[in-house]
């Protein structure tokens, strides 16, 4: 291993474009697919990949970014999109923003205009206003690549700065490369140097003797995990096997410990059942969370006295709710400190550890008496996939009832959702995830409202036959939309849609095509298709197979019209 503090002389390495040099970056990552759309403007990246990686010509730069992301969240790693400049930076862009919000590991390489007309604005094919700013407030970070001197170092810092790292979150970051500067040979300056003495550990993060006398003394502890632990679950499971905690967990915080662990009680913290918990509770631990609007009842949860926070991010802490104390540092950095602590005095008593269990059994019976017989659909997906496999979903009322809590995840990577709220993603995430890992089934869940959004990447999974049973729930339109509008008693607008007839549509893509209109087939068509290990389109009609007992409406809130004040 080498580092950076003395150098010998110099290795100099060439590339015969710009192509091959973004191929042996990516090489160097684990990076095998990458996802993009074709143009004039990014020629020589798109056939260097085809030659040495697997290119997948999705149909739509939105969607390019969504199967980067999916790809980095199901495989762990970094993902990588190409787009065209102009138009298709700023179809990329929407998506770039769930890459933000989710902290996804995606390198977005966008072509630009030539270099000698690059801010000109005379109208250079492909040209826009300032596009540089444009991907700078939906990125992590974006860069131009000004010379050809600089396009290796701003590639490899670009990854470098996605990936993230020790005290540092990853997330997209776009690069822009003029076409002129693409296809000419490239030279990178490579000096190896000795290998030095390592840099010291950072010491105790402040804070953490505070919290840790608040933890000890806890009785009656509860956890809530966010997507800050997604690389710490063996050590959070070790945790709350010590302690004897239970956890609450927010959508992206699922499957860090596995949810079938008898002190997991999931994301139910702003249900009825997770409510009378957390008033029970007389600590909360919160770990790398957002406190998203909708998984605390808009911000009117109410959490234990004690509510002890550790983020990586010092702006986090206390941000949305008061704590007693609170430590700024990466959670693998705390979490075996904490393990230590709990250790060192009385587990919690067994009467809180079944209080939990009970909690965790309460939620979900409370659940299943909400869907009727759309239970059995979460059951019998589960029961037909391997206990590692990627449930990807998109925002639609299967998804956001039993697909983001009754439908048990043992790993965070199996749980690709947009983290944002965007409808119409999660096609192409699914797509990216089942490309990352072949070898296992991945589902998409998606309403006809929201596949309608990328309808056209039904021809990208025709094309490239990944092992990926799209469910699609066809009710017609909006129903989330739809259920607020009746719930509220006012007339439809906007929710109702035409669809198309999904046998023929999959018949003319050559797709396998399925049909689910009764909870009794439910079982037998899913073990079906996902025995197909192919891709196939599996309509649940729910005309046929009929609604929940109590519509699902989200938790938003929504102005009564009596008490609106006249303008």
């Amino acid at each position: 291993m080498t580092n950076l503090t003395t150098a010998p002389a110099p290795d100099v390495v060439t590339y015969a474009d710009g192509g091959e040099l973004l191929v042996a970056v990516l090489r160097e990552v684990g990076v095998d697919t990458v996802f993009g759309v074709i143009s004039v403007h990014n020629l020589p990246l798109v056939e260097a990949v085809s030659r040495e990686l697997r290119f997948v010509p999705v149909r739509h730069e939105a969607s390019a970014v969504n199967a980067a992301d999916g790809y980095a969240r199901a495989t762990g790693g970094l993902g990588c999109a190409l787009t065209s400049t102009g138009t298709g930076a700023g179809n990329a862009a929407g998506s770039l923003v769930e890459s933000l919000s989710s902290a996804t590991s995606v390198l977005h390489v966008t072509g630009q205009v030539e270099s000698a007309y690059l801010g000109s604005g005379r109208g250079f094919i492909h040209e826009t206003k300032d596009q540089l700013g444009m991907l700078e407030s939906v990125s992590l970070d974006a860069v131009c690549v000004p010379s050809l001197e600089e396009s290796a170092g701003i590639l490899r810092a670009a990854v470098d700065r996605a990936l993230g790292g020790p005290g540092r979150a990853g997330g997209p970051v776009s690069v822009e490369w003029p076409i002129d500067l693409q296809y000419l040979p490239q030279r990178e300056v490579v000096t190896l140097v000795e290998e030095g003495s390592a840099e010291p550990g950072p010491g105790a993060p402040a804070g953490l003797e505070e919290l840790i006398d608040l933890v000890v003394a806890a009785e009656r502890p509860l956890i809530w995990a966010g997507g800050g632990v997604a690389e710490a679950g063996a050590a959070l499971t070790e945790l709350i096997d010590a302690w004897g905690a239970g956890l609450l967990t927010s959508n992206s915080g699922r499957g860090a410990v596995p949810e079938d662990h008898p002190l997991v009680v999931g994301n139910y913290g702003a249900t009825p059942g997770g409510g009378a918990l957390l008033a029970e509770a007389d600590l909360l631990l919160t770990i790398g969370t957002h406190f998203r609007s909708n998984e605390t009842r808009d911000y009117d949860l109410v959490l234990p006295a004690v509510h002890v926070q550790v983020d990586l991010d010092p702006a986090a802490l206390g941000r949305v709710f008061p704590v007693a104390a609170g430590v700024a540092a990466d959670t693998r950095d705390v979490l075996p400190s904490l393990t230590a602590a709990v250790r060192g005095r009385a587990a919690v008593a067994g009467e809180w550890r079944a209080r939990v269990t009970r909690a965790r059994e309460d939620v979900r019976t409370t659940q299943r008496e909400g869907l009727g017989d759309h239970a059995v659909l979460a059951d019998a997906l589960r029961s037909a996939l391997p206990r590692r496999s990627v449930l990807a979903r998109d925002v639609t009322i299967a998804s956001s009832s039993w697909g983001n809590r009754l439908f048990e995840v043992y790993d965070p990577r199996d749980n690709v959702f947009p983290r944002g709220g965007g409808i119409g993603q999660g096609i192409g995430m699914g797509l990216g995830a089942a490309m990352g890992r072949p070898d296992e089934p991945t589902v998409v869940i998606a309403g006809d409202g929201g596949l309608a959004v990328h309808l056209g990447e039904l021809l990208t999974l025709a094309q490239e036959r990944p092992w990926l049973v799209l469910l699609v729930f066809n009710d017609g339109g909006y129903g989330v939309l739809r259920n607020m509008q009746e719930a509220r008693g006012v007339d439809r607008a906007g929710v109702d849609l035409t669809t198309p007839d999904f046998a023929a549509l999959a018949g003319a893509l050559g797709l396998d095509y399925q049909r689910i209109g009764t909870a009794a087939e439910a079982a037998t068509e899913l073990e079906r298709a996902v025995a197909r290990r192919g891709p196939v389109l599996v309509e649940v009609d729910l005309a046929s197979f009929g609604p929940m007992p109590r519509p699902f409406t989200p938790p938003v809130k929504v102005p009564d019209p009596t008490t609106r004040r006249s303008s």
